[in-house]
């Protein structure tokens, strides 16, 4: 029923797995010999992450931080909020936070920004997707992408519209029919 709802597929789930493994190994020949934290910002995040971790092949830790910045519409709303965050010291350490899209980017910048001021030695960004035109203007290096998207509205693999569409096992846009009732 969920596919329905679908404009059409843009990456499937074979893409995002291999994009997944060129990330994965992108990431453990940069972190070669340390041992970072990755942090996957809840709820997106889950499906990316989970998949992305199967292909680094160095020792590393893994924490998650829920924040919000959509609030039920399809737009980020600017203001970031955190319901959970990490329990995990992170002084010294070299982190890499792992979010599903890079839209706004003001989210990131916040979060990169926050555990800067807790003393981490480093704090890479790592996106699923990176929607190019959405944040030409922010200053912010992205510096793992596996994918990139148009400026659309899209769904699944963790991406939401009002907490549903997460589980789709591909990555696609959603009916503009859906999200303007």
């Amino acid at each position: 029923m969920m596919n329905e709802d679908i404009e059409r597929v843009l990456y499937s789930h074979d893409d995002l797995v291999q994009a997944c493994h060129k990330v994965g190994k992108q990431i453990s020949q940069d972190y070669e010999g340390k041992t970072p934290i990755l942090i996957g910002l809840l709820n997106g995040c889950i499906p990316f992450f989970a998949e992305l971790i199967k292909h680094i092949e160095i020792p590393m830790q893994t924490e998650f931080m829920q924040v919000k910045s959509y609030f039920g519409g399809t737009e980020s709303s600017g203001k970031v909020k955190i319901i959970s965050n990490i329990n995990f010291p992170i002084e010294g350490r070299d982190v890499i936070v792992c979010d599903d899209i890079l839209d706004t980017g003001r989210t990131l910048v916040q979060i990169k920004n926050m555990l800067l001021a807790q003393g981490a030695n480093s704090v890479k960004i790592c996106c699923m997707l990176n929607k190019v035109d959405a944040h030409k203007d922010l200053n912010l290096t992205i510096d793992y992408v596996a994918l990139e998207v148009e400026n659309q509205f899209v769904v699944g693999f963790g991406l939401d519209y009002n907490e549903l569409y997460r589980n789709l096992p591909y990555v696609g846009i959603l009916k503009e029919e859906i999200y303007k009732k």
